[in-house]
């Protein structure tokens, strides 16, 4: 009689059982998941800067008037108080101002008028803010 050794009793996996386990596996989460519909594409478009062949009015320049206290006025709105340091909201403003006659294109052109009894610390605060705003053109207007 032959002897069988350890090496002749290694057990074999049957294979077969395990590929029906697998296909069992992957038909149940296929039944079991729920299909998504697709989004559907929305057609739109965001505003942007358009370029344009001909230009569109858009004021020549702006006033910048500046009274006695200080406080700087465009268009009958004033602009920030006069007790602090930089005027923010109107180098805003002056901004828009620049990117609006840029697209337009048209040159942005800013007239500081100052009071007479305007100090001059305000005047150059007026011209920092221009100076922010990125504006090249800017002059004085004298009574």
């Amino acid at each position: 009689m032959k002897r069988k050794s350890a090496r002749d009793e290694a057990g074999e996996l049957p294979i077969a059982p395990m590929i029906d386990v697998v296909f069992l596996l992957l038909v149940y989460f296929m039944v079991s998941s729920s299909i998504q519909k697709q989004e559907a594409d929305i057609g739109f478009s965001l505003p942007a800067i358009v370029k344009t062949n001909e230009p569109v009015s858009f004021p020549d320049e702006q006033m910048i008037e500046i009274d006695s206290q200080g406080k700087a006025w465009v268009n009958g709105y004033a602009y920030d108080e006069p007790d602090q340091l930089r005027y923010v909201k109107l180098a805003q403003m002056l901004n828009r101002y620049r990117e609006g006659s840029e697209s337009a294109q048209s040159v942005a052109r800013v007239t500081i008028a100052p009071s007479d009894d305007t100090p001059h610390q305000m005047v150059v605060r007026v011209m920092d803010a221009c100076q922010a705003a990125g504006l090249d053109s800017v002059s004085f207007a004298v009574e």
